[in-house]
Parts: C-alpha cells; structure tokens; sequence
C-alpha cells in the first residue's frame, strides 16, 4: 500500500497555478494600467481590448498599440509535521521558487466612427516555473515509511528528490466593437487559447558506497523514479461585453465562455526502479523494474503514458464594474469578477472538492498630476472557496489581498509610459490528515505563498 501511494505521487506531479492575478487558471494581468490600478473593467483606453472591449467605442479615433512587460516572483512553500513518524516525528520546510522571465504582452486597435476593432496577444493562464530542489513531502514521507518496512531507517541510506514543473497557456483574441447609440456599446470576441506545460522530477533512494564480500563499493539503489512528461492542448472561447456611458459614468459587463481544454501527453521517461526485499525471490529478482514495476500501480501510471488526455479547462468568467471621473483629474473604480471553476473540468475533477467559484473584489483611483504625469493605487481580494480535498502538494492555492501603484508618464501627444508594482498577501492554508498520505500517523500540510511583480509598458497612439 506504502509503495503504491509513493508511485502515485510521483505519477501525480502537476505544475503549481503561478504567477499572476486572477483565477485558479485564470491571468487577468496584462496591462501595466491594471498592475497599477487594478480595477479596469470600466476603461476605455487600450487596456480595453482585453478588460472592456465594448468600451473602446468611446476610446482614441484611429490607431493603438501597446506593449507591456512583466516581471514576477513567487515563492510556494509547503510545511509539513507528521509528530508521530517512525516514533521520532518528522517536520520539514520545503522551498518552492516559482518565477517566469520577462511576460509580454501585446494590444492594439483600430477605431472608425461607430466600429472598434481589437487584439490582444499574451500568457492568460498561469505562466512559470515552479521547481521544490528537494522535493516534496507527498514523495519524501511515504518513501521513507515504505523503507523502513523493510528495516532501513534514514540514516542508513541517501535520498535525493526534485520535482519541477511549467504551465503555460498562451491566448490570442480579437474583438469587434460596435456603438448603438450615443449612450451604449456592445461587443463580441474570441480567443483562442494553447495549453504548453510538462512535468519532471525524480527521487532517488539508495545506499552510496555499499560493499559486500562479494562484490566492490558501489552505490545500491532502493528506488529509482523518473519522470518526465510534456503536454499540449488548444481551447476556444467566445466573450461578449457591454457599455454604458453616460457623461461621467460608465458601467461595463463582459462574460467570457469557459474554455475546454484537452492535453494530450507526450511521454519522454516513465520508469520505476524498486530494490526487491521478498527474501523469497529477491535471489532471482533483485529489482522489480520496466513494464513489471509500473505494472504495480496501475491507472495511476496511466495519466501519464504517452498519449493520455488530461483536462485543464480556463472557466467561464462573468465581470461587471462601474467607474465614475469624479473630476477631470480624478477617476476612480469599482470592479467584481467571478471564475466558475466548480464547472472547469481540472485533472482528476478537483474542481468538485472547491466549496464555490471565485470571487473577487477590485478597487482603484488614478489621478492626473498634471497632463504629463498620472499616479494610481489599487487593491484587490480573491477568495477561492478552497477546502482540504483540492489543495494537493502538486497544486495548491491561497485566499489573498493584493496591492498595486504606479504611475504613467505622457512623454508626448502620442505615447505613454507606465510603470507598476504589485504584491499579493496570502492567508496560509493548513490541510489536516488523520492518515497522512495514507500513513498511519496523523499530520499536515501548510501551504503559503509569496508574489511580487513589476512591469513597464508604453502605449502609442496615432
């Protein structure tokens, strides 16, 4: 059963959701103007085409480009305390560093009379690097368990694990927006979404140097895993948006379909190597290895041979915001989003362990120092409706606030610069198990996170 739950997880690694703002798959960061402000759901600037696409009907007559860039960092740590372990207690921190180089992201429009047309081009779910240089608790525990069933504690032999991951999803989407009358806009869209990802890592147990009468030093293996799995999928999603725009007020919806996405696996390695300890066959068998070793576990090998399909749909989203000039300097919104993902299919349907969708709360201001220069601050709050069968050490997540401030700088008629930061304070998630990992002996899991993120962007105009 030990070894069983071991190769399960190994089987079972899938890259951590990273670095952005939004859902549990979800990216709504793109823009420098929403990592400064947030709340951008009532813009009609650039940033519209993807935060607002029907409020660009009342935006810049003519041409718009915008490029942003991106630079996050993350850490993912889980603590786990099993006190009763192998009757001395184990308690162990393990160091997850997510990161993703320089995210762009690309905007541009075109504006005639009562016609918009719109396209944005980025990284609009997850987007990192995740890698624990020393593994993780679901592979270490039940390792060690599995071994000392069989009379070897841990100080008589080496470990080494490590599990690394990426998850990208890359989208492309236009929109064409159209003015009805001279208080109300509407606009449809579609994004086409691919799915680019894989899974690695291996652990490794082993005596180094052992020797016998029979045979010289040499490294003896216990277990031997290796993984190393790729996948691949497209998705579709239509979004429609509205706007109404009276003066200074504009209230703004938009609804994105969910996406389904299918990966398919494109298996490198899959292989278990296990020191046989029957004393009956260990003589013939000295190791259960190939197709025999991972004939042992099961459907859990199937989810990753070459070939099988995983799903990791983008949920629908459903937006609504209100935002008010409550002066010709000073503008400020309001913003509320909501991710189905209880009806996002997630691989091994975790989606069902969720207690509710997500929900967010945006806020922000900007203010005009003069007509050169802007400066803006927001916030936002994320509840997830997260419950102890989702968050595995593979994928977990945590409620949080996040904060933003920048500015913008009008270098001339045509052009803007913007600059931002934003960090996100998470709330720690504490997983109990009676059983941990299957063990007979209680413990758990503390999962927290960390995330910065600054970027600069310039939008031209013409």
């Amino acid at each position: 059963m030990t070894r069983k739950l071991f190769i399960s997880a190994l089987l079972a690694v899938a890259t951590a959701a990273t670095v952005h703002a939004g859902g549990l798959m979800t990216n709504t960061n793109y823009h420098i103007a929403f990592d400064r402000m947030f709340a951008r759901g009532a813009t009609t600037e650039i940033d519209a085409a993807y935060s607002n696409p029907a409020g660009l009907a009342w935006g810049h007559e003519g041409f718009q480009f915008s490029l942003n860039f991106q630079k996050p960092w993350q850490n993912r740590d889980i603590e786990t305390t099993v006190p009763g372990f192998l009757g001395t207690g184990f308690q162990q921190k393990y160091n997850g560093k997510a990161s993703a180089p320089i995210v762009p992201a690309l905007f541009a429009s075109y504006k005639k009379d009562r016609v918009a047309l719109s396209a944005m081009i980025g990284i609009v779910g997850s987007g990192g690097f995740v890698k624990y240089e020393e593994g993780i608790p679901m592979f270490e525990v039940p390792l060690k368990a599995m071994l000392a069933q069989a009379g070897m504690m841990p100080n008589s032999y080496g470990f080494d694990s490590e599990m690394k991951g990426k998850q990208y999803i890359y989208g492309g989407q236009v929109n064409l927006t159209y003015k009805v009358n001279d208080n109300f806009s509407a606009a449809i869209g579609m994004r086409a979404n691919y799915y680019d990802g894989y899974n690695r890592g291996h652990v490794v147990a082993d005596i180094p140097n052992y020797t016998s009468s029979t045979a010289p030093a040499a490294n003896i293996d216990l277990i031997n895993l290796q993984l190393d799995c790729i996948q691949r999928g497209w998705g579709f999603a239509p979004i429609v948006s509205f706007d109404y725009h009276d003066g200074p007020l504009t209230i703004a919806a938009r609804y994105e379909f969910r996406t389904k996405i299918k990966t398919e696996n494109d298996t490198k390695t899959l292989s278990a190597r296990i020191k046989n300890t029957d004393p009956t066959t260990a003589s013939v068998m000295p190791y259960i290895e190939g197709d025999l070793a991972l004939a042992q576990f099961g459907d859990k090998v199937a989810a990753y041979k070459d070939g099988a399909e995983t799903r990791y749909d983008m949920p629908s989203l459903f937006v609504a915001a209100v935002g008010y000039e409550f002066s010709e300097k000073l503008r400020g919104t309001l913003e509320y989003h909501f991710f189905d993902d209880k009806h996002a299919k997630m691989a091994g349907d975790r989606q069902k362990e969720l207690t509710h969708g997500t929900h967010e709360i945006l806020a922000g201001v900007e203010y005009d120092i003069n007509k050169k220069f802007t400066v803006s601050c927001g916030g936002q709050r994320t509840d997830y409706g997260l419950a102890d069968g989702y968050q595995q050490n593979t994928s977990f997540a945590c409620d949080s606030y996040s904060v933003g401030c920048g500015g913008a700088w009008n270098i001339n008629d045509k052009m803007r610069l913007n600059v931002s930061y934003f960090c996100s304070l998470y709330s720690d998630f504490t997983k109990n198990q009676q059983q941990y990992q299957g063990l007979p002996y209680a413990g758990s899991d503390t999962y927290s996170r960390t995330n910065h993120v600054i970027g600069v962007g310039l939008d031209y105009k013409f």
